[in-house]
């Protein structure tokens, strides 16, 4: 890749990981605080769990790939100070835009260059960046899941839902 369309890609990427984070901040808001207990499944995370999971790791992965390095994943224990769904969208606001910020300053020789994720995977930074959006995208699906059972609704993703549109004899079949 050229050092423009490396540069491209990763702006695209920036771009699709600043507008999904909207929908990440309304799926996180939609949680009901009084189930955040919820588990579906033994070995599933509860739903602060995997709130506190996304709220931390979408910025430790960016902010791994402008380091150029991977460090151990953030402690999403209670100690993290993320009891609430309040307080994982204060910290994501706070945190998710000053770390992709440092990934768009990174120039296309960093971009390109490859990066070890704690012994498990060694790629390209900008591969990590994908994979990162991809990250987000799949644990905000994980837990938009939780949240009928939890007796809340679901926002809209890419769309409506059955919680947001008005409800049509056709919406219904």
């Amino acid at each position: 890749m050229s050092t423009n369309d490396v540069k491209a890609v990763a702006d695209f990427l920036i771009a699709d990981f600043e507008f999904e984070m909207q929908t990440t901040l309304r799926v996180i808001e939609a949680v009901p605080t009084a189930h955040l207990d919820y588990q579906p499944d033994p070995k599933a995370k509860d739903a602060l769990g995997l709130v506190r999971h996304i709220t931390l790791e979408d910025p430790w992965m960016l902010n791994s790939i402008a380091d150029g390095q991977f460090t151990p994943p953030p402690d999403a224990s209670d100690s993290c100070g993320i009891m609430s769904p309040a307080d994982a969208i204060a910290r994501y606001k706070q945190k998710l835009p000053a770390a992709l910020d440092r990934v768009r300053g990174l120039t296309a020789e960093k971009l390109t260059a490859n990066i070890d994720l704690l012994g498990l995977i060694q790629m390209p930074a900008i591969n990590f960046l994908a994979m990162a959006l991809k990250h987000s995208v799949h644990h905000r699906g994980q837990l938009s899941t939780y949240l009928r059972p939890m007796g809340g609704k679901n926002p809209s993703i890419y769309g409506p839902t059955a919680d947001t549109a008005p409800v049509t004899a056709s919406s219904r079949a």
